[in-house]
């Protein structure tokens, strides 16, 4: 099986960023014919306010959510499609959803993110993603082709606690769209992901932004470096700063293998709910 990461730097013009992210997709799929492809959070926009994100924000079957659902169907390909603004009605908050489409375009997963980026960074710049964001609260994971896939976003690569709900769930694979900051990237993102696979036991695919992005006179950078790490804890695959896509091949006898020298599952005392 073949996982394909698209790595974009998108910005305040949807139609543009959909179209850059189309494009991409195609190009992977061409040269790589990946059975999954992956995009990175907020691939249809990116820098806006608080306002224009309520804006922009549509229900299940906007502008972006169609068209990964169509080029799904269209190429008989999955599609993690990151995360869309998801309008929640009532409410002056968003969801941050990952929908994810099968081969016919039919949607098998809506993960919504549970931890929200409410952080001050290194260099002061405040972060307050509960003030537009409504967190989630389920566990969510799909099936593909035999495999079982675990969702996550972002800032969820922290607690330790969701990945053991879904190493619980069974999963073989945990794909994690992201927009990750460039101060925290270039010191935690790899180390967490590797971490992530090691206490998991499975294939962590993390797929992120790149590049910078203006919100109100601020500029602000993503770190990009989207990355596969295999049940061991290597990582397989690792794009660099430039946006594009990279490729891996997902392996069901390294996870048997792994699991097979390592039986954490049978070992562990301690019950965490």
């Amino acid at each position: 099986m073949k996982i394909s990461l698209i790595q974009t730097n998108p910005q305040k013009d949807r139609d543009a960023n959909l179209k850059i992210t189309r494009d991409l997709m195609a190009e992977a799929l061409k040269t790589d014919q990946p059975d999954l492809i992956v995009l990175p959070e907020y691939f249809e926009v990116y820098g806006t306010t608080t306002e224009e994100k309520l804006a922009l924000a549509e229900p299940a079957g906007g502008a972006a959510y169609t068209m990964a659902q169509d080029f799904a169907r269209e190429n008989k390909v999955f599609v993690h499609a990151g995360t869309i603004m998801e309008k929640v009605e009532g409410e002056n908050r968003i969801y941050n959803t990952s929908f994810v489409f099968d081969r016919e375009g039919k949607e098998v997963a809506a993960y919504r993110k549970i931890h929200m980026f409410d952080i001050v960074a290194p260099d002061g710049t405040a972060y307050k993603e509960s003030a537009t964001v409504k967190p989630g609260e389920d566990i969510v994971t799909y099936e593909i082709d035999g495999m079982k896939v675990g969702c996550a976003i972002c800032y969820d690569i922290r607690f330790f606690e969701l990945f053991l709900q879904l190493e619980k769930a069974g999963c073989d694979i945990i794909v994690l769209p992201a927009a990750f900051t460039l101060q925290t990237g270039k010191d935690h993102w790899e180390v967490l992901a590797r971490a992530r696979a090691i206490e998991t036991q499975t294939y962590f695919v993390a797929c992120g932004q790149t590049g910078s992005v203006t919100v109100n006179g601020e500029k602000r950078a993503c770190y990009g470096h989207s990355l596969v790490c295999d049940p061991w804890g290597h990582t397989i695959a690792r794009a660099s700063d430039p946006v594009g896509y990279v490729t891996a091949r997902i392996d069901a006898k390294e996870i048997k293998r792994v699991r097979n020298l390592i039986p954490m599952t049978q070992h562990r005392r301690i019950a965490c709910a």
